[in-house]
């Protein structure tokens, strides 16, 4: 009898030993060595129990660091993503060339990257895009005392342009006949402006208006017309092998719209609603 205890005793141990492990598996790696989301059957991660999201620091509101942590529309949105995972969300800033490209997510580096990233047909050719969940808009942003309102003005002009390298604003830029200094982020392309090594910079429209909303920028810097690009924003992943990864995504933006909760992180994150994000 005492015998049989005990090795009923070690048949139980080992059995829930072997559920801790399948349990494990299921939540950490796959059959392929890749981590697996524990929620969502067939997304593969870059690590176990995480969701690594690239983006390009400061680009607010869509990314930048508050008291220590990236924060902005663009994270607010990954959160929704990691949740419906069942993952938490990990951020790495780096610089835009390598998530547009392609590169930083076929190295491995990252799931997705969430930057303000306009979706182009150039750009398909190395990335997989998600659906829409915001239109593009560009504006000027110049001393108060010496304002250009529109890049055909900054090109007859002859006013030194900043832009971001690789972006719609340089696009814009170079189709207007302007050849202009570029930088690899924004705060970069601000601080050129503020020190005065570029007369005009040209930005996503959200951006230069929260950068306006700053004391230290306010009353000494204004903001150009509007440009209407007729483009929009996409959250970006490997062109092959995150099917699976994509199809999350989109269900979480078409759910985000449908439930109301675009609109709450639109407010808080742009300060408007979101009809009013291409003119504000």
């Amino acid at each position: 009898m005492t015998a049989s205890r005990h090795g009923r005793r070690r048949w139980a141990v080992a059995g829930a030993m072997l559920s801790v492990a399948l349990l494990t598996a299921s939540c950490g790696e796959g059959a392929s060595g890749k981590a697996v989301s524990p929620l969502v059957k067939n997304v593969t991660l870059v690590k176990s129990g995480k969701i690594v999201v690239c983006t390009n620091v400061p680009y607010e509101p869509f990314s930048f660091t508050r008291n220590g942590e990236v924060v902005g529309f663009d994270i607010a949105l990954m959160d929704k993503v990691a949740r419906r995972l069942g993952v938490k969300q990990e951020i790495v800033d780096i610089d835009f060339d390598p998530i547009r490209s392609g590169a930083a997510l076929n190295s491995g580096k990252c799931d997705v990257a969430a930057a303000g990233i306009t979706i182009t047909e150039e750009r398909r050719k190395n990335v997989a895009f998600s659906d829409s969940y915001f239109d593009e808009a560009l504006s000027l942003m110049s001393p108060e005392g010496e304002p250009v309102a529109t890049l055909d003005e900054a090109r007859a002009g002859k006013k030194r342009v900043g832009v971001l390298t690789g972006t719609t604003s340089m696009k814009a830029a170079v189709d207007e006949g302007i050849e202009p200094q570029e930088y690899k982020d924004s705060g970069k392309q601000l601080t050129a402006l503020r020190s005065g090594s570029v007369d005009v910079i040209v930005q996503d429209l959200p951006v230069v208006t929260s950068w306006l909303k700053k004391p230290e920028l306010a009353g000494r810097f204004t903001a150009g017309q509007p440009i209407s690009t007729g483009a929009h924003y996409g959250f970006v992943v490997k062109k092959k092998g995150s099917e699976h990864l994509l199809k999350v995504i989109n269900e979480v933006i078409a759910d985000a719209r449908q439930d109301g909760s675009y609109a709450q992180l639109h407010q808080k994150w742009l300060g408007v609603p979101p009809e009013q994000s291409a003119t504000s």
